[in-house]
């Protein structure tokens, strides 16, 4: 699963919302300190450490072989009437029970089922004439305990059938392991009645969600084929795990969908989604089947969306050494989904926002999370973490895997740029939380899914993949994948791969890495003694080393003397430790980690001199963005200025980008030249976000001259260059403003229309009103919270007759809206119109009723805004 968003299209959202939620961690560091403690808990059942239970793979007592469903929809009541025939046998001790996860279900009964027979092929009259016994049983809405009436030992395999209603909107709550939010399968606009958003149903197993829907034993370590019969509307199309084997017309306009996977997988990637959507089709060499299902008036644009999925399944199978391993692939794109997506076996499910108009892509597309969830069915789906602490084994390699596409398709600077980002994630994570990648004891295993098993642990694969070798590293990879084959898999089983390739012990890496909290903070002072023709580095590990440890760090360091390059491998293992170079002169620079693979903070101070010659001649990209980082700032100084003047001719888009936007507010020496080449950047680079910063710089300088470039770029073929040409054109108030505007008000493209809105709101027409709600409406989430920001300074604009018919629109997104970062935008907005009688009663009622955590914690920081 992944929270991923396109990192370029969610641009001005991440800014805004994801910057107040990184600097939630900061803000209450105070009264939440890192622990420093390095007790060692014995991993005993019933132990409880500070950071919670113990957490051990769920026992087996019996193991679920096979499960059939039968379902259907009553959408008024948002309930599933069902049936599940599970086939299952004690997995080793005699059992006289099953104990199943079944949360707030309606039990009808439940009976014992002859084994003769192939369940996926009967009807649901024939399966009644299979039944031997009723069976008693007891259930609390949680766990239903069936009495089988004898024990049973391994040798034996029994089949019951469970006839049921699923309320997934009545799941119970209140203990320590319930999820505030899951409710595994969820209606959307189930009474049709919001104008605009299709109906549709889907589900997320993630983690123990599928129990919300249909009864089983609820833990990653289980696996069972699959038959799921469902019976819909005719009108809707549906998906789910395997191969559509039949479709059947039934009573009153229904038809039943038989989907049937005949390949083991855990219960949280079981899944079904039903809707209106259009299905666009590829095919592997192999005859593999892809489809993508998107709302129909994205069918034109589904292979610019999704096509480069065959090309993705090549690279992985080549690459993980094992053919892509199941029945087909799927990709379906659903309204309101609570993740990212989700890698369901053969259906990934995508959150809207990955559906876009084939000019959108220009600005960049989802590879990355399509990239990430086809990863997962490799390692995640293929092979699965036997328990939700070792989770790094599903999604670090499922981060790592958008590095490897993105090397392959894109380069390796590209790749790296993306690294960057992930490491920052991380890092800034752990200024208040530094954990171990496996966790043996925590309190909710939804906080496993955070930056350390995603960012953390796709960096440390990214140095374990360094230190070893690629033909090591992707050969470990094969034998982890082929030796745990549809089966489950804990962090030793990964190490042994890793040691069996290799013929290494990697304990050591194993255990500072993946057992350890935090990472290496080294101090490198460097120093050149001309007599001795020595240069000197003084490495000191400063990162507390009893609450993580002193590391083991092989890597390189580069030392340039005379403008030659020497490289030479070290290894760090000491809290302080000191390395010694020959160098016939003082050294034109050092770098050290010249690989630029440690995941970890090093300071190394370096001369205004040292980073010019860095950004000169350094090939890897971090060295060279570090260097030009480093360099801003400084264009007094005009060397400096001089190579950032060169930057802006730079190979890779991400340095054009930096050295245009060091020019905002420029007037110094050579402005009119500098001027004239951010003018050509701005109509001619090849890469919208160096062609959008160009345009941004230009309106810094305060003068017309670039008028005519700005009128120019309204034709852009990129939306997002488009947008801020809007806003920049507009904002010089020329004589067509209005014409301007209304040419792009009715753009299919959300940011364009927030450009327009934000002139809008500045003349705050009160005519614009219900143009300003129309035009929300439709907008994606984080779209819409943009939007916000923009309708709440039309309002304060606009007079109080305008504001109090904005009250209950706000009120209701804060209330109601799916999204928790929708409904801060609309409480924020609420805040601006406080002076209305009743609106800061309103604000407090909304913010004592919030139930979701992440926006709970918003509040009690934020609230007051």
């Amino acid at each position: 699963m992944t929270g991923h968003t396109k990192r370029f299209l969610l641009n001005r959202f991440i800014f805004s919302i994801f910057g107040i939620l990184l600097l939630l961690p900061l803000i209450s560091q105070g009264s939440n300190p890192i622990s420093r403690t390095d007790t060692t808990y014995r991993r005993n059942p019933g132990t409880v450490s500070p950071k919670g239970p113990y957490r051990p793979a769920r026992a087996k007592k019996s193991e679920i072989i096979y499960t059939r469903l039968d379902v259907q929809f009553d959408w008024v009541k948002q309930q599933v009437p069902a049936s599940a025939v599970l086939k299952f046998k004690p997995h080793f001790y005699p059992q006289n029970t099953l104990e199943l996860d079944a949360k707030g279900f309606d039990i009808k009964g439940v009976v014992m089922l002859d084994t003769v027979g192939d369940y996926g092929s009967l009807t649901t009259e024939e399966i009644a004439k299979k039944v031997v016994k009723k069976l008693e049983y007891s259930y609390d809405k949680r766990k239903l305990i069936i009495k089988l009436g004898q024990n049973y030992t391994k040798k034996d395999t029994l089949l019951v059938k469970i006839d049921y209603t699923a309320r997934p909107n009545d799941v119970p709550r209140g203990k320590a392991d319930d999820s505030v939010t899951d409710k595994g399968l969820y209606f959307i606009n189930a009474d049709g009645l919001d104008e605009g958003k299709p109906r549709q149903i889907w589900t997320q197993g993630e983690t123990e969600g599928s129990s919300c829907w249909f009864p089983t034993i609820d833990a990653p370590n289980q696996k069972f084929t699959q038959d799921f019969f469902i019976t819909v509307d005719s009108s809707y199309v549906t998906l789910s795990n395997g191969l559509l084997i039949d479709q059947k017309e039934g009573k009153k306009g229904t038809r039943t969908d038989h989907w049937k996977q005949s390949l083991p997988h855990a219960p949280y990637l079981a899944m079904l989604a039903v809707g209106n959507f259009a299905v666009a089709k590829d095919m592997m060499p192999n005859g593999l089947e892809l489809s993508y299902y998107v709302e129909p008036k994205y069918g034109p644009d589904a292979h610019a969306i999704f096509g480069r999925t065959p090309e993705m399944i090549g690279f992985f199978t080549n690459v993980f050494g094992v053919q892509f391993p199941w029945e087909k692939y799927a990709q379906i794109a659903v309204r309101d989904f609570v993740a990212g997506a989700m890698e369901n076996t053969t259906a990934t499910v995508h959150e809207e926002a990955v559906q876009n108009d084939t000019k959108s892509l220009v600005d960049g597309n989802s590879d990355a999370v399509i990239a990430h969830e086809l990863a997962h069915h490799w390692f995640g789906n293929y092979v699965t973490a036997e328990e939700w602490g070792q989770l790094p084994l599903n999604e670090s390699f499922a981060n790592y895997s958008e590095y490897l596409w993105s090397e392959y398709n894109d380069g390796k600077y590209e790749a790296d740029w993306g690294n960057l980002q992930e490491m920052k994630a991380y890092m800034l994570e752990s200024e208040t939380k530094q954990e171990p990648m496996i966790r043996y004891f925590y309190k909710d295993r939804e906080n496993m899914f955070d930056s350390h098993s995603y960012a953390k642990g796709g960096r440390i694969l990214h140095m374990l993949r360094n230190y070893v070798g690629d033909d090591a590293f992707f050969a470990a990879l094969q034998d982890y994948l082929k030796t745990h084959a549809f089966g489950t898999a804990e962090i030793d089983d990964l190490r042994e791969s890793f040691e069996k390739i290799t013929g290494q012990d990697l304990n050591w890496f194993f255990d500072q890495w993946f057992h350890r909290p935090g990472h290496p903070a080294l101090k490198v002072q460097q120093d050149y003694v001309a007599a001795t023709g020595k240069v000197t580095l003084k490495v000191r590990q400063t990162q507390d080393t009893l609450a993580t440890t002193v590391y083991r760090l092989p890597l390189k360091v580069d030392v340039w003397v005379s403008g030659k390059k020497n490289s030479y491998e070290v290894l760090i293992e000491k809290a302080n430790q000191t390395l010694e170079f020959p160098a016939a002169k003082k050294p034109d620079l050092v770098i050290f980690d010249s690989d630029a693979q440690l995941l970890g903070v090093v300071e190394h101070e370096k001369n205004r001199p040292e980073m010019q010659f860095q950004y000169l001649n350094a090939d890897r990209f971090l060295h060279k963005y570090e260097a030009l980082s480093q360099l801003e700032g400084a264009m007094a100084d005009s060397t400096v200025k001089n190579i950032i003047e060169k930057a802006m001719t730079d190979p890779f888009w991400k340095f054009r980008q930096m050295a245009v936007s060091n020019f905002a507010e420029y007037d110094g020496v050579g402005f009119v030249d500098i001027e004239k080449t951010i003018q050509r950047l701005a109509g001619s680079d090849p890469h919208p976000q160096v062609r959008a910063e160009a345009i941004i710089t230009l309106a810094s300088f305060g003068d017309n001259n670039s008028d005519p470039i700005f009128r120019a770029a309204l034709s852009d073929s990129s939306y997002q260059v488009v947008s801020v040409a809007i806003e920049k054109y507009l904002m010089g108030q020329p004589n067509d403003a209005n014409e301007i505007a209304a040419q792009f008000e009715n753009s299919p493209n959300d940011a364009i229309v927030t450009s327009v809105a934000n002139y809008y709101a500045g003349l705050a027409q009160p005519e614009r009103f219900d143009w300003f709600l129309q035009k929300m409406k439709s907008m994606i989430p984080t779209e819409k919270y943009n939007f916000l920001q923009v309708f709440g300074k039309y309002l304060i604009k606009s007079k109080q007759d305008i504001q109090r018919k904005s009250i209950p629109v706000l009120e209701g997104l804060a209330r109601d809206n799916t999204s928790y970062f929708v409904r801060f935008g609309a409480f924020q907005a609420l805040g601006l119109l406080t002076d209305i009688q009743g609106v800061t009663a309103l604000r407090k009622d909304i913010r004592a009723k919030e139930t979701e955590p992440k926006l709970k914690e918003m509040y009690s920081q934020f609230g007051d805004l």
